[in-house]
């Protein structure tokens, strides 16, 4: 992904403790051009409109770089509209930070201590760092191309490139979270909110990998990963400069501004609902077998299922003077099996079926014309049985036009209702439009820990139409 060439990720009185000191930088950083913003609005859904957020982030950032040991610079927050959990900066100290990463925040101390981990970034010139590596990378691979007249070759290089270098080293991550802990701290905001933010985010990680495996979208895990080293360095860290409690966190003016804010998919973008997947925007709608747990991107819808099993959705250009058939032998796909191909009508569509074999894996594979689109969808099992392929199939025939009143479908939101005295995790589970776990899902959101329960009085999280 060319954005990735880019990207450098991830009132009390007071505190008078020095900052840890970074690798030196420029009195001003560089100026960030249209195309590296636009490459990164493209790849993350666009910008999202949050007004409460964007005055709360004017008013952080100002504070931490008064703070810093560079208070001239001036640094810039662009909320992305995707649901990806993410927050990263450029060399020119513009940040960014996904809807989907400012639903897990929970206080003002929290998302100071995101943006002072991307602040760090850049002022120890991480960014700068990986970026020269990743340029000198496809610089290789642009010569080779010439040389070799291997195009295709040197973007697969080009896009490697970037993957490697997707991560800070270990030191980078420990860096950046000592420096941004010592500076929120000076900030006036309370330190701890970065070891407890990173918490939920290991947390978070743990419940997304029990419903499925990370399907290669950008998420914050790769490029910041959580690991009990980082939260015992930022526990450390905080320790020295003020004890546990010592700051009010302010979370009802953090919750304030994010009550509304869309939480998943944006319906343009094609919504997961249960074992199906509706794009109103398209006009189309398919179901997973059972027991599979889809999940969208944009590159992508993807799911697991039982024993085994997988399913991919995507959409390619195909010459409407190409048959579906001739697509499928075209060689886009290895291990096909000729004889398999075959033409079929579903719901009205055109469309054709083959079967493809690999080593370890077999793949039951439809092709469907809708519109001007041809889709992809492809089902992978270890064992391609009568019974599995049965259900594969039967999944591919409930490809199908949405009804007006499913091409009306909400996003689901952020909601911040207030908790009354009484109420516990399971008052506010049942109102969670969560196709499972919603208890866990509540205490994840919220930051809770096992046993403990909303304290009445307090604003709390749940997702809503």
């Amino acid at each position: 992904m060319a954005l990735a060439l880019f990207l450098s990720a991830c009132a009390t009185a007071p505190d008078t403790t020095p900052l840890p000191e970074p690798v030196p930088t420029e009195t001003r950083l560089p100026p960030l051009t249209s195309r590296d913003h636009g490459r990164i609005l493209a790849a993350f859904g666009g910008e999202y409109s949050a007004p409460g957020i964007d005055r709360l982030a004017d008013e952080v950032l100002d504070r931490l770089a008064a703070a810093s040991d560079k208070p001239d610079l001036r640094y810039r927050l662009t909320v992305l509209n995707s649901s990806t959990v993410n927050a990263f900066a450029l060399p020119s100290g513009h940040l960014y930070i996904t809807r989907g990463m400012l639903a897990l925040i929970n206080d003002m101390s929290e998302f100071a201590a995101v943006l002072g981990h991307e602040m760090a970034h850049v002022s120890a010139r991480h960014a700068n760092q990986r970026e020269d590596q990743v340029r000198t990378s496809e610089l290789v691979a642009v010569m080779r191309a010439r040389l070799l007249n291997d195009v295709a070759g040197a973007e697969a290089r080009r896009e490697a490139a970037r993957v490697s270098l997707a991560n800070f080293s270990r030191s980078q991550e420990l860096e950046a979270d000592t420096i941004g802990v010592a500076l929120i701290a000076k900030a006036g905001f309370d330190p701890y909110g970065a070891s407890r933010f990173l918490q939920t985010m290991d947390r978070n990680a743990e419940l997304r990998g029990q419903a499925q495996a990370n399907n290669g979208s950008p998420d914050f895990l790769s490029s910041h990963p959580s690991t009990p080293e980082r939260i015992r360095q930022a526990v450390l860290a905080a320790r020295q400069h003020i004890a546990p409690e010592g700051r009010p966190r302010d979370r009802e003016r953090y919750l304030r501004a994010i009550d509304g804010i869309t939480f998943g998919e944006d319906p343009r973008q094609g919504v997961v609902r249960g074992r199906s997947f509706l794009h109103p925007r398209l006009g189309f709608t398919v179901t997973a077998p059972e027991g599979f747990t889809l999940e969208n991107s944009r590159q992508a819808v993807t799911g697991l299922g039982p024993n085994d099993m997988a399913i991919r959705l995507d959409v390619v250009r195909v010459a409407s003077s190409q048959s579906l058939p001739d697509y499928l032998k075209s060689g886009w796909i290895d291990g096909l099996s000729p004889e398999t191909v075959e033409a079929v009508t579903i719901n009205g569509f055109q469309a054709a079926t083959a079967v493809a074999r690999g080593s370890d894996w077999s793949f039951r594979i439809f092709v469907v014309r809708f519109g001007s689109e041809v889709y992809r969808i492809i089902y992978a099992a270890r064992d391609l049985n009568a019974e599995v392929d049965g259900s594969f199939r039967a999944s591919m025939e409930t490809f199908r036009r949405l009804t007006s009143a499913e091409a009306a479908v909400k996003p689901l939101r952020i909601r911040t209702p207030r908790a009354g005295e009484g109420d516990t995790v399971l008052t506010f589970a049942r109102k969670m439009q969560v196709p499972d776990r919603a208890d866990e899902r509540f205490r994840v959101l919220n930051g809770l820990a096992d046993g403990e329960q909303p304290r009445g009085g307090e604003l709390v999280k749940i997702i809503a139409e």
